[in-house]
């Protein structure tokens, strides 16, 4: 006999606000469009983490669906309030229509609630303290602006 179990609820961690350069154009390959996106540092504010995100990350991204469609997949570094660094690896699908793709590759303003930007991140540090973050499930919506990006992530309870 099957049971329907009650949906996780979520805690908010943290947003995060991130700086980036100008992508870096791979082109068009077997596989998609290729572009990384260096990441040049930001802000984490949140009632769970607060700190800082280090320059030297990049999203490598995979442009598909003539455009609609973007597999996105960040690494980069936070550095905590209280020095200790964190590991995140963040993977996302972003959809949008055509013209609200061609708006984001020229870096061009959209509306957000005209975009599907979700992700998953995965995080990790060092210490006892911050255990926690290796041993929980995460998701989080995003927001591309031409400044950057902005995230929220929620951890899965």
């Amino acid at each position: 006999m099957t049971e329907t179990l009650p949906p996780p609820q979520l805690e908010h961690v943290c947003d995060l606000a991130v700086t980036i350069a100008p992508p870096l154009e791979v082109g068009q390959t077997a596989s998609g469009l290729r572009r990384v996106i260096p990441i040049t540092g930001g802000v984490v504010t949140g009632p769970m983490l607060n700190g800082k995100v280090l320059a030297g990350g990049a999203d490598f991204q995979l442009i598909l669906g003539g455009g609609t469609q973007a597999h996105l997949d960040a690494r980069y570094v936070i550095e905590l309030d209280d020095g200790t660094r964190v590991f995140v690896q963040n993977t996302a699908l972003r959809f949008a229509s055509l013209e609200n793709s061609q708006r984001i590759l020229r870096g061009e303003p959209v509306n957000p609630a005209d975009i599907y930007f979700r992700c998953q991140p995965r995080l990790e540090a060092a210490g006892e303290k911050w255990a926690w973050l290796s041993e929980s499930q995460f998701i989080g919506s995003g927001r591309r602006a031409p400044d950057g990006v902005y995230l929220s992530f929620y951890r899965v309870a």
